[in-house]
C-alpha cells in the first residue's frame, strides 16, 4: 500500500454568502418591491376603489351615508381594537408585527379613502370625481364613522380597564376584611358582671 492520498472526483464545496450579506441582499429586494407596489397601487387602487364604492352606493345619497358609516365604524373599530391587544406587555415581538400587520389590513378600506381624499395624483383626483358622483356623501360619512369607530374603542377600553379595577378593589377589601375577621378574637362574656 502506498502513503499518498487517492484524488477524490468529489467537486470542491462552493463558497457560501455570509448570512449579513444574504440579509442585506433580502432588505434591499423587499424595499425596492415595496417602492414599486407603491407606485403602481398609487396609480390604480384610488380609481378602482372609487369604483368599487360607486358600485356599491349607485348615486343614491342614503345608500352613501350608511354605507359611509359602516365602512367608516367597521374598519376604523376593528383594527384600533386589534392595536390595543398588540400593545398589551406580555406579547411578544412576533406576536406584536402580526397584530400591526392584522389591524393594517383591517384598515385598509378606510386608507384606501383617505388616500383618495388626501391625494394629490391624477387616480386621487380621478377618484375624488368617481365618488362625487357615483357615491355622494360617502367621503364625509365615513369621517363620522371613523370618529365614532375611534370613541367606541376608547370607551371600550375605559370599561374594561374600570372592570379591571373594580375586581382589583374589591378583592383588596374582601382580603382587609377577612385580616380583620381572623384578628378580632370574639372576647367571652364574663357571667359575673
Amino acid at each position: 500500500m502506498s502513503d499518498t492520498a487517492e484524488p477524490t472526483d468529489r467537486p470542491s464545496p462552493a463558497p457560501q454568502k455570509s448570512p449579513l450579506k444574504r440579509r442585506v441582499l433580502i432588505g434591499v429586494g423587499v424595499l425596492v418591491g415595496i417602492v414599486l407596489l407603491y407606485y403602481i397601487g398609487g396609480a390604480t387602487i384610488p380609481r378602482w376603489w372609487a369604483q368599487r364604492i360607486g358600485d356599491q352606493v349607485d348615486g343614491s345619497i342614503t345608500a352613501g351615508i350608511a354605507l359611509g358609516l359602516f365602512y367608516g365604524f367597521v374598519f376604523t373599530f376593528l383594527p384600533l381594537f386589534v392595536l390595543t391587544f398588540a400593545l398589551r406587555r406580555r406579547r411578544s415581538w412576533r406576536a406584536r408585527a402580526w397584530l400591526v400587520g392584522l389591524a393594517v389590513l383591517l384598515a385598509l378600506p378606510n386608507l384606501f379613502t383617505l388616500g383618495i381624499v388626501i391625494g394629490n395624483s391624477s387616480a386621487a383626483h380621478a377618484g375624488e370625481r368617481t365618488l362625487d358622483v357615483r357615491a355622494p356623501d360617502f367621503r364625509g360619512a365615513t369621517l363620522v364613522g371613523a370618529i365614532i369607530g375611534a370613541a367606541a374603542v376608547i370607551g371600550l377600553r375605559y370599561l374594561l380597564m374600570s372592570r379591571r379595577r373594580s375586581k382589583q378593589r374589591e378583592a383588596s377589601l374582601r382580603g382587609e376584611l377577612k385580616s380583620r375577621d381572623d384578628a378580632t378574637v370574639v372576647a367571652p362574656s364574663d357571667p359575673e358582671s
